[in-house]
């Protein structure tokens, strides 16, 4: 692995480690975290729906959950109805694509030289064993919440099982790095007022370019001052307590 690619060979994976696989011609990655035996666990928000944003953008932008082809896995059998925390093999998560693994406690420079987002972060992974304890324990209690592409989809699930980290505010976009990348390049186009500070090309670039990397740094999990750390009993607790005041705001008249 280098700045130039995160590849990783299937034989170098470590249990706890957080790995990802770029999907629909590299729009969008799925990620999890390797458990060991060739086994995954991720979050998923069911086929057909994992990057749905109920808007004209989900006829272009496809599902990276495991999908029923007509072929069903001899270890993992039909999961394309399956949504929440699962396991899959190492196999069906890739879904015929690429193994990368996600750097953590990167310095500034190799993050701004990764000007794609969601592959790493500032932020220290915890130990191997604490991680795995995280995955395991939102698998078994399907505990990660309900499914959203802006604010908490499969990156967050994977970040969070491997730094504890969580976001405090809900007027927040989640933890992913492919989210906050494009909500930088929003601020680098939202920032064009900045035109006035120079008339030449190659300095409307400069300042664009520049919003940019400060729009990932700020946004990213080991730079937010409104994150923290969350155990995750105390997480799925709180889901729990959760679910019934979702489920009557959803009842008309309740």
């Amino acid at each position: 692995m280098g700045v130039l690619s995160n590849k990783i060979e299937k034989e170098l994976l470590k249990p706890g480690d957080h790995i990802y696989s770029w999907r629909s011609a590299y729009i969008y990655a799925h990620h999890g975290i390797y458990v060991g035996d060739g086994m995954v666990i991720h979050f998923t928000r069911a086929a057909g729906q994992e990057v749905g944003t109920g808007t004209i953008l989900d006829q272009y932008i496809f599902s990276s959950s495991p999908s029923n082809t007509g072929t069903v896995c001899d270890r993992c059998g039909d999961q394309s109805r399956l949504h929440g925390v699962i396991t899959s093999c190492l196999d069906c998560f890739l879904s015929g694509g690429n193994l990368y693994e996600f750097r953590y406690s990167v310095t500034p420079a190799f993050f701004i030289s990764k000007a794609r987002g969601g592959t790493c972060t500032l932020a220290a992974s915890d130990p191997l064993d604490v991680v795995l304890h995280r995955a395991r324990y939102l698998l078994d209690n399907n505990g990660f919440g309900m499914y959203s592409l802006f604010k908490n989809n499969c990156e967050d699930f994977a970040i969070y099982c491997k730094t504890g980290l969580l976001v405090e505010t809900t007027f927040s976009v989640g933890r992913s790095g492919q989210i906050s990348s494009l909500t930088a390049a929003i601020t680098a186009v939202a920032s064009s007022p900045l035109r006035f500070l120079t008339t030449s090309p190659g300095g409307l670039i400069a300042v664009a370019g520049g919003m940019y990397c400060i729009g990932r740094i700020v946004s990213d999990i080991g730079i937010r001052r409104d994150v923290n750390k969350i155990p995750v009993e105390s997480l799925v607790s709180q889901l729990r307590r959760d679910e019934p005041e979702a489920a009557t705001a959803t009842v008309p008249g309740g």
